[in-house]
């Protein structure tokens, strides 16, 4: 299969992210004798400054991590949850939505949509627990790009001038993002000195500049501002979960990945454990058999995410059951064979589920058996879309992804943690890993996650044709398909026989990345797709190999 772009390779450590300078940014951790902990904070920190519309240390999202010295995969829970002083009804919902929209967009633009924070917290954690560099040495090349500025690539021009309208009501935002007014054009370059002096206060304080700091004294002004609900003991008591990783087989590999309050472990591992029942390797990757299994699976995932997805805290949610062999069992029975007409599957009807496609994934391995896999987001295109005043800080709008309507499993509730669907996941093969990847994308990153590992397993595709391959995507009662998909006429035309309601688009969920290893090698190749401006870094080569010196007589 053709790919646009081209992998890479190493021995020494692999990092794939969704910008060049926070790739470089990772290497140069590496290349100082860090690990890939050391190497995905750097990125990250990084990509707030270069990739400022996905992600920022206001954020949230969620880190797979799987440990050389140990062998043991953690994960970690550092999602936004509601402000303590949020309540069920502080939105008025639009009628009849099925997307969490709310009139005048207040849970989406603005102030009040601003969910408490756990992005710094989760990257400084991690930091601090696993990692070999400071602080101060992990931020520095995010603070160097800041100060310096950098080139505005065509994927960021184009997320400005689709959000310019929302961005030009905050001053502090549109001085960033519009300067003069307008969006930047491709190749000017964008400088945010505010945002570099914001770092070094990070660096030098740490999670207590969000709590006590200056920071945190910028932030609340804004709050006070525009009448948003965010306090400084929210922030101050905002906390990170370590969460028990999802785990499940799938044709002599495991899959282990986050659990809820992510939705997207767990449903992957349904969905695999659904699927090895059928050899799908014979019908072949752009078979109308595949895509109408695949499509399937995902209607029943969708189903139960529905029912029973929600903050563990609050709700009681059978992990078990749902990634067990017996639930599969009984699952696939409904499904019928890759001859039975399509189905239904709903336990409710279904929306967007107000969940973005805005957010980052980054992979990283070393040499050591490290293996980091994050997703991390500031939930829509550049959050809430206002920036601390004083700080170059942009504050998310999580609050989106709570069902603004009182009563229902995801409805506002004080403190609640937000559901989300983001699916860093490490695949392993006899205890070794072989696999990490993952993908932006709202509500459809684990049907395009589940698609890349089966890409690999299945049909045996290198890593790059396997993040770039034409995907699908359904929840019911429409089935969304690439129009990059091979022989599309005949597939649309067989599965709209089988009674699916297809739309063809051009693209499903964001820029998939992935790091296949090879234990006996060593070998490590990144890739990273064409639905953003992913890219991949290595480093190979190593020390000097030392030897007597001999003096030829």
């Amino acid at each position: 299969m053709a790919t646009y772009k081209q992998p890479v390779v190493g021995t020494r450590a692999v990092i794939t992210t969704n910008h060049p300078e926070a790739s470089a940014a990772g290497l140069e951790m590496l290349a100082m004798g860090g690990n890939a902990i050391d190497a995905a904070v750097a990125a990250l920190f990084s990509l707030s400054v270069v990739e400022p519309m996905m992600v920022s240390p206001m954020g949230a999202g969620f880190f797979v991590i799987r440990h050389g010295a140990s062998g043991e995969v953690t994960t970690l829970d550092n999602y936004s949850t509601a402000p303590a002083s949020a309540k069920a009804d502080m939105f008025e919902p639009v009628p009849g939505s099925l997307e969490n929209e709310a009139v005048n967009r207040l849970n989406d633009v603005g102030h009040l949509a601003v969910g408490t924070p756990g992005a710094l917290a989760g990257w400084l954690r991690v930091l601090d627990n696993y990692g070999r560099l400071s602080r101060a040495e992990v931020i520095a090349p995010a603070i160097r790009q800041a100060r310096r500025g950098f080139l505005v690539s065509p994927y960021l021009a184009f997320c400005i001038d689709a959000e310019q309208e929302s961005l030009a009501r905050f001053e502090a935002s549109a001085e960033i993002f519009l300067p003069g007014g307008n969006p930047p054009a491709v190749g000017d370059r964008i400088v945010r000195g505010d945002y570099a002096q914001t770092l070094e206060r990070i660096a030098e304080n740490g999670l207590d500049e969000f709590v006590t700091g200056q920071t945190a004294d910028a932030i609340l002004s804004e709050m006070e501002r525009g009448g948003g609900v965010l306090t400084r003991d929210d922030l101050a008591g905002y906390e990170l979960k370590d969460r028990e990783p999802v785990r499940g087989s799938y044709r002599g590999f495991e899959i282990a990945a986050l659990g809820p309050v992510s939705s997207g472990g767990t449903h992957i591992v349904q969905m695999l454990r659904i699927l090895e029942g059928y050899d799908l390797a014979s019908y072949g990757f752009g078979s109308v058999e595949r895509v109408h299994l695949v499509a399937e699976a995902l209607k029943v995932a969708f189903a139960d995410r529905f029912r029973y997805m929600a903050d563990p805290a609050q709700v009681d949610i059978p992990v078990g059951m749902l990634t067990s062999s017996a639930y599969a069992d009984q699952r696939r029975a409904e499904i019928g064979d890759a001859n039975g007409s399509s189905r239904q599957y709903q336990a409710g009807e279904f929306g967007d589920l107000g969940e973005s496609n805005c957010t980052t994934h980054l992979n990283v391995a070393d040499a050591d058996g490290n293996v980091v896999s994050a997703t991390q987001t500031l939930n829509s295109l550049f959050g809430s879309r206002v920036t601390a005043t004083g700080t170059g800080l942009l504050l998310n709008n999580t609050m989106r992804n709570l069902d603004p309507v009182p009563g229902r499993t995801n409805s506002i509730a004080p403190g609640k943690r937000i559901l989300s669907s983001m699916s860093p996941t490490i695949v392993l093969k006899d205890g070794q890993p072989v696999l990490a990847i993952g993908t932006p994308g709202g509500h459809r990153i684990f049907a395009a996650v589940l698609q890349g590992i089966m890409n690999v397993i299945d049909f045996g595709m290198p890593a790059q044709e396997a993040v770039e391959a034409p995907r699908i995507w359904t929840m019911g009662p429409v089935l969304e398909i690439e129009d990059t998909f091979p022989d599309l006429a005949n597939v649309v035309n067989g599965l709209e026989r089988r009674g699916h309601r297809v739309s063809v688009v051009a693209k499903i969920a964001g820029g998939m990345s992935a790091i296949a290893l090879d234990p006996a090698s060593g070998v490590m190749t990144g890739a990273a797709c064409w639905r953003a401006d992913g890219t991949p870094a290595a480093l190979a080569g190593g020390g000097a190999r030392l030897v007597n010196e001999v003096v030829w007589k």
